[in-house]
């Protein structure tokens, strides 16, 4: 699906080989939402300027929820596609 679609991208931070989309778009596009690899947990944003944002999944973050990305505290943006 990653590589397929023109849409989707693989955060710069990841690779094809480690990322992990874990929350997929249901709509008539099929884009992922969230995703992780072996270091960090990531979040499209749709902002131009900071497409998505990410945090480790190590982290001290009190309420720390991988599925609401208003729970990660000092989550950085991303370097686009």
């Amino acid at each position: 699906m990653l590589a397929m679609e023109h849409d989707n991208f693989i955060p710069a931070e990841s690779s094809i080989f480690s990322f992990d989309p874990y929350e997929i778009n249901q709509g008539s596009s099929s884009y992922w939402i969230y995703g992780q690899d072996r270091e960090n947990y990531y979040y499209f944003s749709y902002e131009p300027t900071a497409p998505y944002i990410f945090i480790p999944k190590v982290n001290k973050c009190q309420g720390f929820d991988r599925l609401n990305f208003k729970t990660w505290c000092d989550a950085k943006h991303g370097r686009g596609k």
